[in-house]
């Protein structure tokens, strides 16, 4: 197995417990509200805490398809969640899973700056495909970005 790295850094207006609390602590109720392509989320074991697994079904041009999404680790009072996706589509084929390790911190103008960390553990000696890699980054920015853009929208979301 051979594991593959990056990080990325990027700032978002919202400050950190809020843009926390709809990533990860209210995500199941909100995502599908804001995010035309997510169906549901439902928890298919566990209870929010690591190790639960949740099973996102998403409708992309008019094909159903599903993530499985593990929960690796909660830290309320850091901002940190960290998951893996252990299943579906967005797994590539020559990946076991991919671990996505997420902390917000205060940025000094009131905002969050958002800190990731991605692996991709891969089968054998599997390479990545840079395009499945490119893919999967831009939509994991187009999900952030509809969550920030609701949470600006709605400032009284607590």
């Amino acid at each position: 197995m051979g594991i593959f790295s990056f990080e990325e850094e990027s700032t978002s207006p919202v400050a950190p417990a809020r843009l926390y609390k709809a990533l990860a602590l209210d995500a199941d109720n909100l995502i599908p509200k804001i995010n035309d392509s997510v169906k549901n989320v439902e928890n298919v074991s566990g209870n929010g805490e690591p190790g639960t697994i949740k099973k996102i079904t998403i409708v992309e041009g008019g094909k159903e398809f599903y993530v499985k999404h593990q929960i690796d680790g909660v830290d309320k009072d850091n901002f940190e969640y960290n998951y893996s996706i252990v299943e579906g589509l967005p797994l590539p084929d020559s990946c076991e899973k991919i671990s996505i390790e997420t902390k917000l911190v205060a940025a000094p103008n009131g905002g969050s700056i958002v800190k990731l960390n991605v692996k991709f553990f891969t089968k054998g000696d599997a390479q990545l495909n840079e395009e499945e890699v490119k893919i999967g980054k831009e939509k994991s920015e187009g999900f952030f970005k509809s969550v920030e853009a609701y949470l600006l929208a709605n400032p009284s979301y607590n």
